[in-house]
């Protein structure tokens, strides 16, 4: 009798940990990204990598103080929620100059959770699929 309850609590600690190890490894907007603290971009797309959990698109931004040239991580949703959305995976492409409104990171690097995209040349606005407010 005590081997088949040591088994079963076993049995049931490993499927917690088991189930709980994946939910613990993504991140939460919240914690990465300051809703507060909203930005603008305007700059040219330098590479877009559509990759899971989520998808990043770089692009160049000129300081507006300095004039040197800066180049922002820009996270959006996955690529099933985009696609949903209807992205398709050449929607964007080097060189394509954006306008990003979105929230920036926390530790005040140059990442930014991404809310909607304005292609300029367009004027198409699409979004990102972000986990944001």
């Amino acid at each position: 009798m005590k081997t088949l309850i040591r088994t079963t609590l076993l049995v049931l600690l490993t499927n917690l940990l088991v189930t709980v190890r994946p939910a613990a490894a993504h991140h939460s907007f919240p914690a990465q990204y300051d809703a507060d603290k909203k930005i603008t971009l305007t700059g040219k797309v330098t590479k877009v990598e559509w990759t899971n959990p989520h998808i990043f698109i770089y692009i160049d931004v000129p300081d507006a103080a300095t004039g040197a040239v800066v180049n922002w991580a820009l996270e959006l949703g996955g690529p099933n929620s985009l696609l949903r959305l209807g992205w398709k995976r050449d929607s964007l492409k080097t060189d394509d100059l954006i306008t990003v409104e979105g929230s920036l990171a926390r530790d005040g690097s140059n990442l930014a959770n991404a809310r909607t995209i304005l292609m300029v040349a367009t004027g198409e606005r699409m979004l990102s699929g972000s986990s944001g407010p």
